[in-house]
């Protein structure tokens, strides 16, 4: 019996895995195990089948090449294919510059494995041209919540006080189908009376666990909260000595909301008046409120504007830094929160350490015993990287680790074309995705109850994945890979392929920095059950930010004024319809992983559309549509619901299509993309 976590969501649920011969099953041992206070022994589908990929006949266990001119795989041994690739990537960096070569990671991979590949990529590569799929996932949230606190952790607190405030906001969030086991925390507010109030364009589960419900229209959430925060100054529900003594700029957010009557924000947002009012309402007279913002309201060319929004109601209220309120994101990937703190991020070295900071810089530098001068700066956002993939000024090489690209980027028949026009294309997989499939070498890898390394999940909580199984004969661990390619490209500092060296040298990394994790160890996280970042050496850890203090250099929250602009791609006469996407029960990002575990259901694509939109363009239920944006087009089942508003469709992406459709218009501030919503149109 092994105890670890499950490798899905940014929960890290705790699970038990048990042997039987060269099988590994999720022990219902798990339902007993109390090691992890985040799930109390409760999994989803997807956690109680993940050990399903395991001996699967998909499992890639040996390197494979592939012939351009005729499209055929060949099986490699694997000091020939990290040749290989060592010397293209040599060969490319004398070429054209160190910028040639790219790598891309994933919100996936571990601690150790961000640090390493973040220091590979800047030591051994030389290169500036390194980021990863997290930007996609919280970083509109990361970005506000660095302009208004100072600091970026997904939740300040841990998940468990949802269950003890009194109203909790969760706007874009289908919590009870993406991370089912913490909707449990709903269930018990509403045990303890509290309230339970959901905004999203769909009826979905999770609002059907709601007090209230508000449905918009895709990309108004912005408008929403100026409204929310316009009633709450007219009934003098602002808490103005919070205000005055742990906030500044407030009476410029005070004037610009100003506008936001409720009236107007029905006419912009479909929501009515009377909901708006009742929302105001229930926070006016709630002694703690929490705001939870996910993806549905980040993914937005103005995602970083919509979360600050959100983020100055709270402020307004006086809920940041008080005990079981405040706001939080609820993070989407594994490790989306530690995946970016260590070094994958374009612009941040290890310890949320900022790259163009020469105190940074030098420190790291240090660390790594190489002169801060070698380090690159800030290189492009993860879209604005595939975009320039294989162009005369953007990097002729990719190496890409925990992502498929092709499935998850959005705008994505323009990304493979960029893929296609790569010089080198290598991708590192467990199974042949259909990244891999475009690849020029596939590196087959460790899955993750193959392999140890730690995770930090969605409260700053870094937990701990432990071994299970090994590995098949022919595969290999990603830092054997990195340490292979380092020593081949003759980098300077030390390569271990040891996680708990690596994350030695990580917390000597991070020291003094925002995510300092020099006082977490391997045993503290075994003998705790997780330990809290911030932690410095000789400190418990932090499960909550910001009682005394925010992390800016006067301790003090900023508002920051916002305004709303309206989605980058506004519905016309040929596409009529906003489109938006999202995730559904059994299955998980890509599907690389879940879509090859037979005991999950897989009906693939469909297309969600309202009765009233089904009857005008003629859709049956089950019957193909063909939906269309100036991007691209997808035939899939309709699925007629009354659940969605009768202006929008959406399509979950864990299926080739989807992101065919979706815009690549970036937010100014954080680059995430704008998934959440476009213009279509849809034909039966």
């Amino acid at each position: 019996m092994t105890d670890t976590h499950c490798p899905y969501c940014s929960l890290q649920c705790g699970m038990t895995l048990s042997r039987k011969g060269p099988r590994l099953e999720v022990s219902e041992r798990s339902q007993r195990n109390r090691h992890s206070p985040v799930n109390e022994g409760a999994l989803c589908r997807k956690g109680w089948t993940a050990a399903g990929l395991r001996g699967s006949r998909e499992r890639l266990t040996t390197p494979m090449v592939r012939d351009r001119a005729t499209g055929e795989w060949s099986a490699v041994e694997w000091e020939d294919a990290l040749d290989l690739v060592a010397s293209r990537l040599e060969a490319l960096r004398g070429e054209h510059g160190a910028d040639a070569n790219a790598v891309f990671g994933g919100g996936g991979l571990t601690n150790e494995k961000a640090y390493q590949l973040g220091k590979f990529a800047r030591v051994a590569l030389g290169t500036s041209q390194i980021d990863y799929n997290g930007r996609w996932c919280m970083s509109s949230a990361a970005s506000a919540g660095n302009q208004a606190f100072g600091v970026d952790r997904g939740l300040p607190f841990p998940l468990a006080d949802i269950e003890k405030t009194d109203v909790c906001v969760l706007v874009g969030s289908n919590l009870a189908e993406t991370m089912p086991p913490a909707a449990r925390h709903l269930d018990r507010l509403r045990e303890n009376g509290g309230k339970v109030v959901v905004i999203d364009p769909r009826l979905t589960p999770t609002g059907e666990r709601a007090d209230l419900f508000l449905q918009p229209v895709p990309g108004t959430d912005l408008p929403l909260a100026l409204g929310v925060l316009h009633l709450l100054d007219a009934a003098g529900a602002v808490d103005e000595d919070y205000v005055s003594e742990r906030t500044t700029g407030f009476e410029d957010v005070r004037r610009s909301v100003a506008a936001w009557w409720p009236e107007m924000v029905e006419r912009v947002s479909g929501v009515e008046a009377a909901q708006l009012r009742e929302l105001a309402s229930l926070l006016a007279n709630a002694e703690k409120v929490m705001v939870l913002t996910a993806r549905g309201a980040e993914q937005h060319a103005q995602g970083t504007a919509t979360v600050l929004a959100w983020l100055n109601v709270a402020l307004a209220l006086g809920m940041p830094g008080k005990t079981y309120a405040g706001y939080g994101c609820l993070t989407g990937q594994g490790n989306g929160q530690g995946g970016r703190e260590h070094g994958q991020k374009a612009d941040q070295l290890p310890g949320y350490r900022m790259i163009d900071d020469p105190a940074a810089r030098a420190h790291v530098a240090a660390v790594w015993g190489v002169d801060p001068e070698t380090l690159p700066g800030k290189g492009r956002s993860a879209y604005e990287l595939l975009d320039a993939l294989g162009t005369p000024e953007g990097p002729k090489s990719l190496l890409v680790f925990g992502s498929n690209i092709v499935v998850s980027a959005p705008n994505a028949t323009h990304v493979a074309e960029r893929l296609a026009d790569l010089d080198l294309l290598v991708v590192a997989d467990m199974v042949m995705s259909e990244t891999a499939a475009l690849a020029d070498v596939v590196l087959p890898v460790t899955q993750w109850a193959e392999e140890t390394g730690t995770m930090t999940n969605l409260e700053g909580r870094v937990i701990l994945r432990n071994q299970a199984i090994s590995a098949p004969d022919g595969v290999r661990n990603d830092l054997d890979i990195i340490t292979g390619l380092a020593t081949r490209l003759g980098a300077t500092s030390t390569w271990s392929t040891d996680p708990e060296e690596i994350f030695t040298e990580l917390r000597a990394a991070s020291k003094g920095g925002k995510a300092d994790y020099s006082g977490i160890t391997y045993d503290r996280i075994r003998e705790e059950d997780g330990v809290f970042w911030p932690c410095p050496e000789g400190t418990e850890g932090t499960p909550r930010l910001f009682a005394d203090s925010f992390f800016h250099a006067d301790g003090r929250a900023r508002f920051v004024d916002v305004a709303h602009r309206g989605a980058a791609e506004q519905p016309n006469a040929d596409y009529p319809l906003h489109l938006t996407t999202g995730r559904v029960l059994a299955q998980y990002q890509s599907g690389a992983q879940t879509r090859r575990i037979k005991d999950l259901p897989d009906d693939g694509a469909f297309v969600e559309l309202h009765p009233l939109l089904a009857d005008r363009v003629g859709a049956h239920d089950g019957d193909p549509v063909v939906v269309r944006t100036p991007r691209g087009e997808m035939k899939a089942p309709a699925r007629i619901v009354t659940t969605i508003r009768p202006d929008t469709v959406f399509v979950p992406f864990h299926w080739v299509g989807a992101n065919k459709l979706t815009n690549d218009a970036l937010d100014p501030s954080s680059r995430m993309p704008e998934f959440k919503v476009c213009a279509a149109a849809v034909s039966a």
